[in-house]
Protein backbone atom coordinates (compact mmCIF):
# COMPACT_ATOMS: atom_id res chain seq x y z
CA UNK A 1 0.00 0.00 0.00
CA UNK A 2 1.35 3.44 -0.85
CA UNK A 3 1.38 6.52 1.29
CA UNK A 4 0.26 9.99 0.34
CA UNK A 5 3.01 12.45 -0.55
CA UNK A 6 3.95 15.11 1.97
CA UNK A 7 2.38 18.54 1.51
CA UNK A 8 4.61 21.01 -0.35
CA UNK A 9 5.28 23.81 2.15
CA UNK A 10 8.80 24.79 1.17
CA UNK A 11 10.18 23.14 4.32
CA UNK A 12 12.01 19.84 4.29
CA UNK A 13 9.49 17.03 4.41
CA UNK A 14 9.29 15.08 7.61
CA UNK A 15 9.35 11.37 7.04
CA UNK A 16 6.13 9.55 7.67
CA UNK A 17 5.99 6.09 9.07
CA UNK A 18 5.10 3.47 6.49
CA UNK A 19 2.82 0.58 6.99
CA UNK A 20 4.37 -2.80 7.08
CA UNK A 21 3.85 -4.74 3.88
CA UNK A 22 1.09 -7.32 3.98
CA UNK A 23 1.71 -11.01 3.55
CA UNK A 24 3.02 -11.85 0.09
CA UNK A 25 4.10 -8.25 -0.70
CA UNK A 26 7.78 -7.40 -1.14
CA UNK A 27 9.40 -5.03 1.33
CA UNK A 28 10.28 -1.59 -0.07
CA UNK A 29 13.93 -1.05 -0.91
CA UNK A 30 15.85 1.50 1.10
CA UNK A 31 18.22 2.59 -1.67
CA UNK A 32 19.29 6.16 -2.33
CA UNK A 33 16.54 8.59 -3.24
CA UNK A 34 16.25 9.35 -6.93
CA UNK A 35 16.42 12.95 -8.05
CA UNK A 36 13.44 14.20 -10.06
CA UNK A 37 13.78 13.86 -13.81
CA UNK A 38 14.88 16.98 -15.62
CA UNK A 39 12.52 18.24 -18.31
CA UNK A 40 13.90 17.88 -21.83
CA UNK A 41 15.68 20.93 -23.14
CA UNK A 42 13.81 22.71 -25.94
CA UNK A 43 15.32 22.03 -29.33
CA UNK A 44 17.09 24.85 -31.10
CA UNK A 45 15.43 23.93 -34.42
CA UNK A 46 11.86 24.81 -33.35
CA UNK A 47 11.73 27.41 -30.59
CA UNK A 48 8.46 27.43 -28.71
CA UNK A 49 6.51 30.69 -28.95
CA UNK A 50 6.10 32.78 -25.84
CA UNK A 51 2.86 32.10 -23.92
CA UNK A 52 1.12 35.30 -25.10
CA UNK A 53 2.50 35.17 -28.66
CA UNK A 54 0.34 33.76 -31.47
CA UNK A 55 1.85 31.71 -34.29
CA UNK A 56 2.71 33.69 -37.39
CA UNK A 57 0.51 31.49 -39.60
CA UNK A 58 -2.49 32.10 -37.34
CA UNK A 59 -1.92 35.85 -37.53
CA UNK A 60 -1.70 35.54 -41.31
CA UNK A 61 -5.01 33.64 -41.40
CA UNK A 62 -6.59 36.37 -39.25
CA UNK A 63 -5.25 39.07 -41.57
CA UNK A 64 -6.59 37.25 -44.63
CA UNK A 65 -9.99 36.84 -42.98
CA UNK A 66 -9.99 40.58 -42.21
CA UNK A 67 -9.04 41.27 -45.85
CA UNK A 68 -12.07 39.26 -46.93
CA UNK A 69 -14.24 41.35 -44.60
CA UNK A 70 -12.92 44.51 -46.24
CA UNK A 71 -13.49 43.04 -49.70
CA UNK A 72 -17.06 42.24 -48.74
CA UNK A 73 -17.55 45.83 -47.61
CA UNK A 74 -16.32 46.96 -51.03
CA UNK A 75 -18.80 44.59 -52.72
CA UNK A 76 -21.56 45.96 -50.45
CA UNK A 77 -20.59 49.46 -51.56
CA UNK A 78 -20.88 48.44 -55.22
CA UNK A 79 -24.30 46.89 -54.50
CA UNK A 80 -25.44 50.04 -52.72
CA UNK A 81 -24.32 52.26 -55.61
CA UNK A 82 -26.02 49.99 -58.16
CA UNK A 83 -29.22 50.06 -56.09
CA UNK A 84 -29.13 53.85 -55.80
CA UNK A 85 -28.59 54.18 -59.57
CA UNK A 86 -31.63 51.97 -60.21
CA UNK A 87 -29.58 49.16 -61.75
CA UNK A 88 -30.84 46.40 -59.44
CA UNK A 89 -33.72 44.17 -60.48
CA UNK A 90 -35.89 45.54 -57.70
CA UNK A 91 -35.03 48.25 -55.22
CA UNK A 92 -35.93 46.05 -52.22
CA UNK A 93 -33.68 43.21 -53.40
CA UNK A 94 -30.77 45.62 -53.93
CA UNK A 95 -31.20 46.97 -50.40
CA UNK A 96 -31.44 43.45 -48.99
CA UNK A 97 -28.31 42.36 -50.87
CA UNK A 98 -26.41 45.36 -49.52
CA UNK A 99 -27.51 44.68 -45.93
CA UNK A 100 -26.65 40.98 -46.19
CA UNK A 101 -23.18 41.85 -47.49
CA UNK A 102 -22.61 44.29 -44.62
CA UNK A 103 -23.79 41.73 -42.05
CA UNK A 104 -21.57 39.05 -43.56
CA UNK A 105 -18.61 41.42 -43.52
CA UNK A 106 -19.25 42.05 -39.81
CA UNK A 107 -19.30 38.27 -39.19
CA UNK A 108 -16.03 37.88 -41.10
CA UNK A 109 -14.48 40.65 -39.00
CA UNK A 110 -15.64 38.85 -35.85
CA UNK A 111 -14.03 35.63 -37.09
CA UNK A 112 -10.79 37.50 -37.86
CA UNK A 113 -10.72 38.95 -34.33
CA UNK A 114 -11.31 35.47 -32.89
CA UNK A 115 -8.47 34.03 -34.96
CA UNK A 116 -6.16 36.84 -33.87
CA UNK A 117 -6.89 35.89 -30.24
CA UNK A 118 -6.56 32.14 -31.02
CA UNK A 119 -10.12 31.35 -29.93
CA UNK A 120 -10.83 27.65 -30.63
CA UNK A 121 -14.44 28.31 -31.70
CA UNK A 122 -13.28 30.23 -34.78
CA UNK A 123 -11.72 27.28 -36.60
CA UNK A 124 -14.95 25.73 -37.97
CA UNK A 125 -16.64 28.93 -39.20
CA UNK A 126 -13.42 30.13 -40.81
CA UNK A 127 -12.88 26.82 -42.62
CA UNK A 128 -16.48 26.85 -43.82
CA UNK A 129 -16.26 30.44 -45.06
CA UNK A 130 -12.98 29.72 -46.87
CA UNK A 131 -14.50 26.70 -48.62
CA UNK A 132 -17.51 28.80 -49.66
CA UNK A 133 -15.31 31.68 -50.86
CA UNK A 134 -13.14 29.25 -52.81
CA UNK A 135 -16.23 27.75 -54.47
CA UNK A 136 -17.59 31.23 -55.32
CA UNK A 137 -14.20 32.20 -56.68
CA UNK A 138 -14.16 29.14 -58.95
CA UNK A 139 -17.67 30.02 -60.10
CA UNK A 140 -16.45 33.53 -60.97
CA UNK A 141 -13.46 32.08 -62.83
CA UNK A 142 -15.81 29.94 -64.94
CA UNK A 143 -17.74 33.11 -65.82
CA UNK A 144 -14.49 34.80 -66.90
CA UNK A 145 -14.50 37.26 -63.99
CA UNK A 146 -10.78 36.96 -63.28
CA UNK A 147 -10.70 40.33 -61.50
CA UNK A 148 -12.82 38.92 -58.63
CA UNK A 149 -12.29 35.15 -58.95
CA UNK A 150 -8.49 34.95 -58.81
CA UNK A 151 -8.12 36.99 -55.60
CA UNK A 152 -10.93 35.06 -53.94
CA UNK A 153 -9.42 31.67 -54.72
CA UNK A 154 -5.89 32.75 -53.74
CA UNK A 155 -6.94 34.33 -50.44
CA UNK A 156 -9.13 31.33 -49.53
CA UNK A 157 -6.34 28.85 -50.32
CA UNK A 158 -3.72 30.86 -48.39
CA UNK A 159 -6.03 31.27 -45.39
CA UNK A 160 -6.76 27.52 -45.27
CA UNK A 161 -3.07 26.69 -45.60
CA UNK A 162 -2.21 29.09 -42.77
CA UNK A 163 -5.02 27.72 -40.63
CA UNK A 164 -3.87 24.12 -40.98
CA UNK A 165 -0.20 24.58 -40.09
CA UNK A 166 0.84 22.58 -37.03
CA UNK A 167 1.50 25.73 -34.98
CA UNK A 168 -1.97 27.13 -35.76
CA UNK A 169 -3.64 23.83 -34.96
CA UNK A 170 -1.82 23.66 -31.61
CA UNK A 171 -2.86 27.22 -30.77
CA UNK A 172 -6.50 26.52 -31.63
CA UNK A 173 -6.60 23.09 -29.94
CA UNK A 174 -5.74 24.35 -26.47
CA UNK A 175 -8.30 23.54 -23.83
Amino acid sequence: MTTRPAKATGKPAASRPRRAPGPGQPAPSKGPAKSPAKPPAPSAAAPAPAPGERPRALRLAAALQALEAVGLCVAAGFAAVATADGQSYQRASGIALTLIAIGTAAAFALFAAGLAKARPWTRTPVVMTQLAIGAWGIYLLKDHRLDWGVPMVLVAACCLAALFTPASLRALNRS
